[in-house]
């Protein structure tokens, strides 16, 4: 699903979509630039605020970086519900290897404004950490976007360092 695709299904009018699907095409644009890399959460916050701006249901979207964790690519991989978005280990794999990531950033919303993992959110990250460890993919954070605030998986210790 493409951004504009993403933003044409928002509650979001149409002057605020435009101004950040422009916001999003000056960021991707910045951040395939020659040594833009995704070394902080905050590269990843930023794009990915503007990336769930005014979603009305769950959207699970994968960054997929290389070696030295430039991006290569982004992908909304699940669409849900306005509670949920069930997530395949199997597709995320399948995707990582087609656009030959060395590692990702996980992330996806919670359109109720409430940052906060449940143990669901938990549980499907140790799947998919355990998943693309087997094809030596590491994933560097799960991002949880609720509103303005996001949860980092890495921050709160979650993840292998």
């Amino acid at each position: 699903m493409t951004t504009s695709t993403l933003l044409a299904s928002t509650a979001l009018p149409l002057t605020a979509q435009r101004t950040v699907k422009r916001a999003l095409s000056l960021l991707e644009k910045h951040l395939r630039e020659p040594g833009a890399l995704f070394t902080s959460t905050n590269t990843a916050r930023d794009w990915l605020r503007l990336q769930f701006a005014g979603q009305e249901r769950e959207v699970f979207i994968v960054l997929y970086l290389d070696n030295q964790h430039r991006l290569l690519a982004s992908e909304t991989l699940f669409t849900g519900s306005i509670r949920s978005t069930e997530v395949h280990p199997r597709e995320v794999v399948k995707a990582v290897l087609r656009h030959n990531a060395a590692a990702v950033i996980l992330s996806h919303n919670h359109p109720s404004g409430e940052a906060e993992p449940s143990q669901a959110d938990r549980q499907v990250t140790d799947r998919l950490v355990n998943a693309l460890a087997l094809v030596d993919v590491r994933v560097l954070d799960h991002l949880i976007v609720g509103g303005l605030d996001i949860v980092s998986f890495t921050e709160r210790g979650w993840l292998p360092g």
